[in-house]
């Protein structure tokens, strides 16, 4: 049986954070992963300034912006007129912008960095079962050939909503899903493109996200009844037509990749039982309004990187309990902002007039924009 102070589960963005603040601390830490290298899906695109601020601490925000788009404004429109504007250029950080990056290539640099520090990822190695005792946990691990054993002082399930972790640890995760289907494309366009600046297009038809990502490349997402798994070029341009600038202002060339999805809001009654502590999407769960989901979650690994230094350095392991209770409330108020900017978008059509104009009406009271702006920005949560 092998044996580590820390093992983390889930190699995603947060698993991988976790696991380099760990070892940058010189905590042994072992982090399992049970996709094949290069297996999992490019989703999540926005990078907040607070999670930029936090991965200073491992070297990663330089390497981060160095392969990303800056976007220092996010517009909230119907079609071609602004309902509320958002500038993060005032913003007091050295990140005064929403950095644009596909998922792949956060986990590439935030892998290559765990590397440098002396870690690596064992994978593909799938949970299977855990169990904890006084003096610390066991894995179970099944690799397609035999069962692996791995001891640890402490276990971080990062291994998404359907954690492994937070079921043996019989840990509540209460919500509900949302109704709506959702479509995703990263495609080329043409004709009226932003530069710099992410849309969030609430029309009558619906709403719509244009995003800019490296390449040229731009993400779509919407809430599309029943979405097709592989949006076609002609489904992405009837989006963009009904629900974007206007018709014909952007114009589709290529769409890269596709796919659909479904969302949940959902948050665990803790984030830990004895030796086991959740982080990222184990914990909570919500909508990809704002951008929220990733830059959460690698808030919460930092934090709980921090947390599992002291306690497995001699502190008391009420620690645990402090970060469980601090990254909750938070994921709360991340929860209640996602799902406002969910029902807004959703609302029937026969009401999203009026949701426009009071938009508009709102935009015009400096503290509105300047709170949406915080948040999304995650400064809010220092």
């Amino acid at each position: 049986m092998e044996s580590t102070k820390v093992l983390v589960v889930g190699a995603g963005p947060t698993g991988l954070t976790t696991a380099a603040a760990l070892t940058a601390r010189g905590v042994h830490t072992t982090l399992v992963d049970a996709q094949p290298e290069g297996a999992n899906t490019s989703r999540a695109a926005a990078v907040a300034a607070r999670t930029l601020e936090v991965l200073e601490e491992i070297d990663v925000s330089e390497r981060l912006v160095a392969n990303g788009i800056q976007a220092r404004n996010f517009s909230i429109r119907d079609h071609g007129r602004v309902l509320i504007p958002l500038d993060f250029r005032g913003l007091p950080t050295n990140y005064p912008y929403t950095l644009m990056i596909s998922q792949a290539d956060t986990e590439r640099l935030l892998g290559e960095r765990l590397e440098e520090l002396g870690g690596h990822v064992v994978r593909p190695k799938k949970l299977i079962a855990v169990r904890q005792d006084v003096d610390g946990a066991v894995a179970s691990f099944d690799d397609g050939s035999k069962i692996q054993e791995i001891r640890a002082r402490y276990i971080v399930g990062a291994d998404g909503m359907h954690s492994v972790v937070r079921t043996a640890a019989g840990i509540g995760f209460r919500g509900h899903a949302y109704p709506e289907s959702f479509a995703l494309a990263d495609v080329t366009l043409t004709g009226d493109v932003p530069v710099g600046e992410i849309l969030l297009c609430y029309a009558r038809a619906g709403l719509l996200v244009v995003a800019p990502l490296p390449g040229g490349i731009y993400r779509i997402v919407a809430p599309v009844h029943d979405a097709p798994a592989q949006p076609s070029r002609a489904f992405v341009q009837q989006l963009l037509d009904s629900r974007g600038l206007g018709p014909g202002r952007l114009v589709v060339e290529d769409v890269r990749w596709g796919s659909h999805f479904r969302i949940h809001h959902r948050v665990a009654d803790t984030y830990r039982s004895g030796r086991l502590v959740l982080a990222g999407d184990a914990a909570h769960v919500h909508s990809p309004a704002g951008g929220q989901g990733m830059n959460l979650g690698i808030q919460d690994a930092v934090a709980l990187a921090g947390v599992l230094d002291r306690v497995v350095g001699g502190e008391s392991d009420e620690l645990l309990d402090t970060y469980s209770e601090a990254r909750r409330s938070i994921a709360q108020q991340v929860l209640r902002l996602t799902d406002r900017l969910t029902r807004l978008a959703t609302l029937p059509a026969a009401l999203r007039g009026a949701r426009n104009t009071a938009m508009t009406l709102a935009s015009h009271v400096p503290a509105v924009p300047r709170g949406l702006t915080w948040q999304l920005s995650g400064l809010v949560y220092r």
